[in-house]
């Protein structure tokens, strides 16, 4: 069983999407919808998502342990534990795990709902037509052509959807 695997089992209202697990802590009704939070452990050299284009929120990454690896428009960043990696809607960006011990975010998102899009995604995983649907729902642009040239560049892993 791997570490994050067991973070997952640990902490309850969870899923796991094979590299990027998600832990859901609080959400948009209990900050009357003005953001919401979620906790990313993230397995080593994993990319946690395809490089996409949020519409409607901005994500707000605080690194808890391990270090973050994120492309933000054209720029690499790369965040030890302790460090706050922003990530504006509007902007193309996606996020990975370069260290070979696992990483763990939390995420705040604003405004709040898109908690719900991972609720989605999970209950429909393996199903990339109800996938894309979900992405058109959340106005979530996805460039899945990306995750090869991301891998490679980086030295990364991503699971099968």
């Amino acid at each position: 069983m791997t570490e994050l695997q067991k973070i997952i089992i640990e902490d309850g209202d969870s899923f796991d999407f094979g590299g990027l697990g998600v832990i859901w802590k609080i959400d948009g009704p209990d900050t009357g919808q003005r953001f919401s939070v979620v906790h990313h452990p993230i397995e080593p050299h994993a990319l946690a998502a395809p490089l996409h284009f949020h519409h409607n929120e901005d994500e707000y990454s605080y690194v808890i342990r391990g270090t973050l690896g994120a492309l933000l428009g054209s720029e690499v960043v790369s965040a030890d534990a302790g460090t706050w990696v922003v990530k504006p809607r509007g902007q193309w960006h996606t996020f990975w795990n370069p260290g070979d011990t696992l990483c763990e975010i939390v995420e705040i998102i604003s405004p709040a709902g898109f908690e719900n899009y991972f609720r989605e995604v999970a209950q429909a995983w393996g199903n990339i037509e109800r996938f894309a649907e979900i992405n058109q729902k959340y106005s979530l642009d996805m460039d899945f052509d990306s995750v090869p040239n991301l891998c490679n560049r980086f030295g990364l892993t991503f699971p099968e959807l």
